[in-house]
């Protein structure tokens, strides 16, 4: 549950495509002040994984649009294909995988998940050191300090 809930219902509420509100309306109808990173246009992005609220209206299936940070207004906008993107993330994870192994594998869900993410650029000689100095120390008196 989130303090931002009563925008949601407020939202779910309305059948208009469009709802201009000035921030002073979303106040009341939450029943306190918006945070300070309101001035930030970002904040007001329809980025899922941007803040709490933005899941909020996310969830009930609108986007933010015309967002005047010097005349603290917006229009709200209805998007179903927001409510049905902000499904996974409306509780801060997109998809909880679950702790234990599969019985079809043996393995856990996350294995594999990084397969084909990193990639290593020809040429590149994995056995140099990052560091060509570390190579000029031995175990002897200097073992443990860097190279000048």
């Amino acid at each position: 549950m989130s303090k931002y809930d009563a925008l949601s219902r407020f939202l779910e509420e309305q059948h208009a495509e469009y709802v201009p509100m000035s921030f002073a309306e979303i106040e009341r109808v939450l029943g306190f002040k918006l945070p300070k990173s309101q001035t930030i246009r970002a904040w007001w992005s329809n980025n899922p994984n941007n803040n709490v609220m933005t899941k909020v209206w996310l969830a009930a299936g609108y986007k933010t649009e015309q967002v005047d940070i010097e005349g603290r207004k917006l229009v709200f906008r209805r998007d179903e294909a927001a409510r049905e993107s902000a499904a996974p993330h409306r509780y801060g994870f997109a998809e909880e995988a679950p702790a234990k192994p599969t019985e079809k594998t043996g393995r856990h869900p996350i294995f594999g998940a990084l397969k084909d993410v990193t990639w290593i650029a020809p040429g590149t000689d994995l056995t140099e050191p990052a560091d060509p100095g570390w190579a000029d120390l031995t175990e002897s008196e200097d073992w443990g300090r860097l190279p000048e």
